[in-house]
Protein backbone atom coordinates (compact mmCIF):
# COMPACT_ATOMS: atom_id res chain seq x y z
CA UNK A 1 0.00 0.00 0.00
CA UNK A 2 1.49 3.29 -0.93
CA UNK A 3 2.16 6.19 2.18
CA UNK A 4 -0.87 8.10 2.03
CA UNK A 5 -0.11 11.82 1.72
CA UNK A 6 0.62 13.32 5.04
CA UNK A 7 -2.55 15.34 6.49
CA UNK A 8 -2.26 19.43 7.23
CA UNK A 9 -2.10 20.03 11.28
CA UNK A 10 -5.60 21.36 11.05
CA UNK A 11 -6.87 17.68 8.79
CA UNK A 12 -8.25 14.37 9.41
CA UNK A 13 -7.45 12.58 6.38
CA UNK A 14 -9.40 9.77 5.11
CA UNK A 15 -9.66 7.44 2.17
CA UNK A 16 -11.98 4.88 0.81
CA UNK A 17 -10.48 1.25 1.90
CA UNK A 18 -7.71 2.73 3.39
CA UNK A 19 -5.67 4.30 6.26
CA UNK A 20 -4.81 8.04 5.21
CA UNK A 21 -3.97 7.34 8.93
CA UNK A 22 -3.69 7.27 42.68
CA UNK A 23 -6.04 4.20 42.30
CA UNK A 24 -6.23 1.60 40.13
CA UNK A 25 -9.11 0.49 38.31
CA UNK A 26 -12.17 -0.96 40.62
CA UNK A 27 -15.02 -2.94 40.09
CA UNK A 28 -16.62 0.52 40.81
CA UNK A 29 -15.34 2.33 37.79
CA UNK A 30 -16.92 -0.41 35.49
CA UNK A 31 -19.98 -0.41 37.36
CA UNK A 32 -20.30 3.27 36.76
CA UNK A 33 -19.65 3.04 33.02
CA UNK A 34 -22.30 0.72 32.59
CA UNK A 35 -24.81 1.94 34.91
CA UNK A 36 -23.98 5.59 33.09
CA UNK A 37 -24.30 3.89 29.63
CA UNK A 38 -27.75 2.11 30.70
CA UNK A 39 -29.25 4.89 32.10
CA UNK A 40 -28.72 6.92 28.43
CA UNK A 41 -32.16 6.70 25.86
CA UNK A 42 -32.13 4.35 23.61
CA UNK A 43 -31.59 5.47 20.19
CA UNK A 44 -34.63 4.49 17.23
CA UNK A 45 -34.29 1.36 16.38
CA UNK A 46 -33.22 0.42 12.67
CA UNK A 47 -30.34 1.01 10.50
CA UNK A 48 -26.56 0.12 11.45
CA UNK A 49 -24.99 2.11 14.60
CA UNK A 50 -22.10 3.80 14.15
CA UNK A 51 -18.95 3.94 16.85
CA UNK A 52 -15.83 6.20 16.21
CA UNK A 53 -13.15 4.43 17.34
CA UNK A 54 -10.46 7.00 18.36
CA UNK A 55 -7.12 6.10 19.89
CA UNK A 56 -3.96 7.52 21.15
CA UNK A 57 -1.20 5.99 19.08
CA UNK A 58 1.61 7.83 20.09
CA UNK A 59 4.59 6.21 21.50
CA UNK A 60 3.59 5.18 24.98
CA UNK A 61 0.43 3.59 23.32
CA UNK A 62 1.97 0.53 21.83
CA UNK A 63 0.74 -2.02 24.19
CA UNK A 64 -2.53 -1.16 24.30
CA UNK A 65 -2.90 -0.42 20.81
CA UNK A 66 -1.69 -4.21 20.39
CA UNK A 67 -4.17 -5.08 22.82
CA UNK A 68 -6.76 -3.25 21.21
CA UNK A 69 -5.95 -4.51 17.51
CA UNK A 70 -6.77 -8.24 19.77
CA UNK A 71 -9.78 -6.75 21.09
CA UNK A 72 -11.53 -4.58 18.67
CA UNK A 73 -13.43 -7.98 17.22
CA UNK A 74 -15.20 -8.24 20.21
CA UNK A 75 -16.97 -5.18 19.30
CA UNK A 76 -18.29 -6.78 16.16
CA UNK A 77 -19.37 -9.81 18.10
CA UNK A 78 -20.99 -7.98 20.65
CA UNK A 79 -22.92 -5.90 18.00
CA UNK A 80 -23.21 -8.81 15.95
CA UNK A 81 -25.79 -10.26 18.80
CA UNK A 82 -27.86 -7.30 18.35
CA UNK A 83 -28.10 -5.84 15.42
CA UNK A 84 -25.06 -4.17 12.95
CA UNK A 85 -22.29 -2.07 13.72
CA UNK A 86 -19.98 0.03 11.85
CA UNK A 87 -17.04 1.68 12.85
CA UNK A 88 -14.62 4.14 12.15
CA UNK A 89 -10.84 4.11 13.04
CA UNK A 90 -9.63 7.86 14.04
CA UNK A 91 -5.97 7.50 15.37
CA UNK A 92 -3.12 10.46 16.06
CA UNK A 93 0.62 9.85 16.37
CA UNK A 94 3.85 11.55 15.86
CA UNK A 95 3.96 15.64 14.49
CA UNK A 96 0.72 16.90 13.45
CA UNK A 97 -0.80 13.39 12.24
CA UNK A 98 -4.50 12.20 12.69
CA UNK A 99 -5.95 9.46 10.06
CA UNK A 100 -9.05 8.05 10.06
CA UNK A 101 -10.75 4.67 8.22
CA UNK A 102 -13.38 4.39 5.93
CA UNK A 103 -16.57 3.24 7.91
CA UNK A 104 -16.01 -0.25 8.28
CA UNK A 105 -18.42 -3.59 9.37
CA UNK A 106 -15.68 -6.37 8.93
CA UNK A 107 -13.71 -6.84 11.95
CA UNK A 108 -11.39 -8.29 9.48
CA UNK A 109 -10.50 -5.70 7.53
CA UNK A 110 -10.53 -3.43 10.85
CA UNK A 111 -7.77 -5.75 12.51
CA UNK A 112 -5.94 -6.07 8.86
CA UNK A 113 -5.67 -1.56 9.10
CA UNK A 114 -4.85 -1.51 12.67
CA UNK A 115 -2.09 -4.21 12.15
CA UNK A 116 -0.41 -1.92 9.53
CA UNK A 117 0.07 0.77 11.75
CA UNK A 118 2.91 1.49 14.33
CA UNK A 119 2.78 3.96 17.00
CA UNK A 120 5.30 7.02 16.71
CA UNK A 121 6.50 9.75 19.41
CA UNK A 122 3.95 12.94 19.52
CA UNK A 123 1.69 15.23 21.50
CA UNK A 124 -2.09 14.79 21.81
CA UNK A 125 -3.95 15.74 19.02
CA UNK A 126 -7.93 14.86 20.92
CA UNK A 127 -9.47 17.89 19.44
CA UNK A 128 -9.19 16.65 16.16
CA UNK A 129 -10.92 13.42 16.96
CA UNK A 130 -13.72 15.39 18.49
CA UNK A 131 -13.59 17.46 15.41
CA UNK A 132 -13.72 14.43 12.68
CA UNK A 133 -16.60 12.86 15.52
CA UNK A 134 -18.83 15.72 14.86
CA UNK A 135 -18.15 16.40 10.97
CA UNK A 136 -19.45 12.30 10.62
CA UNK A 137 -22.09 13.22 13.40
CA UNK A 138 -23.29 16.09 10.91
CA UNK A 139 -22.91 14.25 7.54
CA UNK A 140 -24.04 10.31 8.01
CA UNK A 141 -24.65 10.34 11.81
CA UNK A 142 -22.84 8.83 14.78
CA UNK A 143 -24.50 6.68 17.95
CA UNK A 144 -21.12 7.17 20.24
CA UNK A 145 -17.40 8.08 20.45
CA UNK A 146 -15.06 5.72 22.27
CA UNK A 147 -11.89 7.30 22.64
CA UNK A 148 -8.53 4.80 24.80
CA UNK A 149 -5.60 7.43 25.68
CA UNK A 150 -3.68 8.21 28.27
CA UNK A 151 -2.69 11.96 28.53
CA UNK A 152 -3.83 14.92 27.58
CA UNK A 153 -1.82 18.19 26.34
CA UNK A 154 -4.25 20.13 24.80
CA UNK A 155 -5.89 23.61 26.32
CA UNK A 156 -9.31 21.88 28.18
CA UNK A 157 -11.35 24.97 27.48
CA UNK A 158 -10.92 24.07 23.65
CA UNK A 159 -11.82 20.41 24.07
CA UNK A 160 -14.83 21.48 26.21
CA UNK A 161 -15.95 23.63 23.35
CA UNK A 162 -15.94 20.56 21.02
CA UNK A 163 -16.99 18.16 23.93
CA UNK A 164 -20.67 20.39 23.88
CA UNK A 165 -21.02 20.58 19.84
CA UNK A 166 -20.95 17.02 20.42
CA UNK A 167 -23.13 17.12 22.92
CA UNK A 168 -25.52 19.25 21.22
CA UNK A 169 -25.82 16.24 18.65
CA UNK A 170 -26.76 13.54 21.21
CA UNK A 171 -23.22 12.08 20.33
CA UNK A 172 -21.51 10.40 23.88
CA UNK A 173 -18.24 10.05 24.35
CA UNK A 174 -16.75 7.25 26.33
CA UNK A 175 -13.51 8.12 27.38
CA UNK A 176 -11.39 5.34 28.42
CA UNK A 177 -8.32 6.51 30.42
CA UNK A 178 -5.44 3.94 30.99
CA UNK A 179 -3.46 5.12 33.70
CA UNK A 180 -3.75 7.71 36.48
CA UNK A 181 -2.54 10.97 35.17
CA UNK A 182 -4.98 13.46 36.72
CA UNK A 183 -4.58 15.91 33.48
CA UNK A 184 -5.81 13.41 31.40
CA UNK A 185 -8.62 12.17 34.13
CA UNK A 186 -9.70 15.83 34.17
CA UNK A 187 -10.16 16.45 30.98
CA UNK A 188 -11.48 12.96 30.21
CA UNK A 189 -14.37 13.39 33.26
CA UNK A 190 -15.71 17.02 31.79
CA UNK A 191 -15.46 15.35 27.82
CA UNK A 192 -17.79 12.62 29.20
CA UNK A 193 -19.93 15.43 31.22
CA UNK A 194 -20.32 17.51 28.78
CA UNK A 195 -21.58 15.04 25.43
CA UNK A 196 -23.70 12.90 28.14
CA UNK A 197 -21.33 10.19 27.82
CA UNK A 198 -19.05 8.12 30.38
CA UNK A 199 -15.80 8.13 31.95
CA UNK A 200 -14.12 4.99 33.12
CA UNK A 201 -10.09 4.36 33.99
CA UNK A 202 -8.44 0.99 33.51
CA UNK A 203 -5.30 -0.72 34.68
CA UNK A 204 -2.17 -0.47 32.11
CA UNK A 205 -2.30 -3.46 30.33
CA UNK A 206 -5.71 -4.50 31.43
CA UNK A 207 -7.28 -6.27 28.43
CA UNK A 208 -10.44 -8.44 30.44
CA UNK A 209 -11.00 -4.74 31.60
CA UNK A 210 -11.01 -2.84 28.25
CA UNK A 211 -12.44 -5.86 26.08
CA UNK A 212 -15.55 -5.27 29.12
CA UNK A 213 -15.75 -1.33 28.09
CA UNK A 214 -15.69 -2.33 24.74
CA UNK A 215 -18.09 -4.76 24.47
CA UNK A 216 -20.66 -2.05 26.84
CA UNK A 217 -19.92 0.57 24.10
CA UNK A 218 -20.54 -1.34 21.24
CA UNK A 219 -23.86 -2.78 22.33
CA UNK A 220 -24.78 1.10 23.25
CA UNK A 221 -24.19 2.06 19.71
CA UNK A 222 -25.29 -1.16 18.09
CA UNK A 223 -29.20 -1.16 19.83
CA UNK A 224 -29.35 1.27 22.45
CA UNK A 225 -30.13 0.95 26.50
CA UNK A 226 -31.96 -2.07 25.92
CA UNK A 227 -29.65 -3.52 23.93
CA UNK A 228 -27.04 -2.68 26.30
CA UNK A 229 -29.01 -4.10 29.20
CA UNK A 230 -29.98 -7.50 27.51
CA UNK A 231 -25.76 -7.93 25.98
CA UNK A 232 -24.83 -9.26 29.74
CA UNK A 233 -21.62 -7.07 29.73
CA UNK A 234 -20.74 -5.81 33.41
CA UNK A 235 -21.61 -8.83 34.89
CA UNK A 236 -19.87 -8.59 38.42
CA UNK A 237 -19.08 -12.28 38.63
CA UNK A 238 -17.27 -12.57 34.98
CA UNK A 239 -15.15 -8.72 35.44
CA UNK A 240 -13.98 -9.51 39.15
CA UNK A 241 -12.87 -13.18 37.94
CA UNK A 242 -10.09 -10.88 35.00
CA UNK A 243 -9.58 -7.78 37.53
CA UNK A 244 -6.09 -7.93 39.11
Amino acid sequence: MAEPTKPKPSEVSSRDGALPEERASSQQDIAAFVAKARAMSPHAAGGRGRLVFALDATMSRQPTWDMACTLQADMFREAASIGSLDIRLVYYRGLNECRATAWISDSAHLARLMGKIDCQGGHTQIAKVLSETRREAVAAGVRALVFVGDAMEESVDELCAKAGELGLLNVPAFMFQEGHDPEAERAFREIARLTGGAWCRFDPGAAAQLRELLRAAAAYAAGGREALRLSGTGGAAALLSQMK
